[in-house]
């Protein structure tokens, strides 16, 4: 195994499940997460030699599975409908548990694509505002926007309506 293959699997081997958990939270599919995980370090890879700046790796490696879930969506991967055996309920449990966290999971999953990319970079990753818009190439105001939209929603999808016993 050469230098160049032995340093991008010790890098992939270090930041791959990283990577992954980004990704399941982009598509909330872990097999999908996975495709995306590997197309993404198969372009790494392909790269590699290129790559000077390894202390800017997570951000470029980030950058390169957005763009890659990005690009899916231009191609329909994830407008399909999927069939479920029961309906969402509301959630009635306590703070900071276990099922706060499935509750999230679900809501994000049902938050439209651009704004739930945006929501993962900023408060998953915890990019500025700057990063992810580099990361989605668009604009901060963009990211501003669909951040505040993208809250708006998972409060609506959260948040108990009035009337409903918690």
């Amino acid at each position: 195994m050469s230098d160049r293959d032995a340093a991008f699997a010790e890098y992939f081997a270090a930041r791959s499940e990283a990577m992954r958990g980004t990704a399941y939270l982009l598509c909330n599919d872990w097999h999908r997460a996975e495709d995306l995980v590997q197309a993404t370090f198969a372009k790494i890879y392909v790269a590699w030699a290129r790559i000077n700046r390894h202390e800017a790796l997570d951000a470029y490696t980030r950058q390169t599975l957005v763009r890659t879930f990005v690009s899916e969506l231009r191609r329909g991967w994830f407008r399909k409908e999927r069939v479920s055996e029961s309906t969402p309920e509301a959630a009635g449990v306590g703070r900071g548990s276990a099922e706060d966290r499935l509750v999230l999971l679900e809501a994000l999953a049902k938050v439209p694509p651009r704004q739930r990319a945006v929501l993962v970079l900023r408060y998953w990753e915890d990019l500025s505002v700057e990063d992810t818009a580099r990361a989605l190439d668009c604009s901060e105001g963009t990211v501003k926007s669909q951040a505040a939209r993208g809250l708006q929603t998972l409060r609506g999808l959260i948040t108990p309506q009035q009337g409903e016993k918690v």
